[in-house]
This record gives structure tokens, C-alpha cells and sequence, in this order.
């Protein structure tokens, strides 16, 4: 049987939709969707896949690991370098690293600029 479903896209919430696109065009190598403005922004991935990045008034960033505001979801990465020289180059970028590190031996959860959780795990 064939799948009902197929993920087409993925929406984040956030203050600033331009910076946040930015952050992870720089972290993935996306290509930046060409109708992206200041209310809406996005990258196009490959098979056509979508991360959308969408401005909310009043944008309350996740508490993670605490829930006082729920994370809702986060986004996980693989990566083909050092899980130590992924950081580097996340945190560079202006990615933000919680203290609450679950298994830093074999994934990172840091966070995105507008606060979001997400995960880098060694391919």
C-alpha cells in the first residue's frame, strides 16, 4: 500500500523570518525560496521539500528542556563531520547550545537563533 501522506513542508514560527531563512540557508545549503519577504520566508530542499519560516507577533521562544514554553517540535540534522566541528560551525553562525546536553556523545541539541530546538547526529 502506498503512503497516504508525503511531507511536503515544515513551518516555524519566529520573530524574523528573513534572519531565521538566513541561519539556515548558511547551516544547510538550502536555496532560498524567491518569493521570501519580511512576513513570510523560506527554503526549498531537495525532492521539493519546504521549511517555512512564518513572522509572529509577540514570538515566545521554546524553554527547552524545561516545557514553561513548550519546544512543539524541533528538527533534526545529520551530519558528515565531528559532531565537535558541527557545533563550531552552528554556534558560529549564531545557533545557541542549551546546558542540558541528554547524550552529547552521540547528538547535539542546540538552538536556532529564534530560539527553536533542534538536533545534529553524526551520519
Amino acid at each position: 500500500m502506498s503512503p497516504l501522506l508525503k511531507l511536503s513542508a515544515i513551518n516555524l514560527d519566529c520573530p524574523d523570518p528573513l534572519a531565521l531563512a538566513a541561519f539556515y540557508q548558511q547551516a544547510t545549503g538550502l536555496e532560498p525560496h524567491p518569493e521570501s519577504d519580511a512576513d513570510f520566508a523560506g527554503l526549498t530542499g531537495e525532492h521539493g521539500l519546504f521549511i517555512g519560516f512564518q513572522r509572529v507577533d509577540d514570538h515566545r521562544a521554546p524553554s527547552w528542556p524545561d516545557q514553561t514554553v513548550p519546544q512543539q517540535l524541533h528538527i533534526c540534522f545529520d551530519t558528515d563531520e565531528d559532531l565537535d566541528e558541527a557545533e563550531a560551525r552552528l554556534l558560529e553562525l549564531g545557533a545557541g547550545k542549551p546546558e542540558h546536553q541528554p547524550q552529547a556523545d552521540r547528538w547535539r541539541v542546540l538552538t536556532d537563533p529564534a530560539g527553536h530546538p533542534f538536533c545534529i547526529l553524526r551520519s
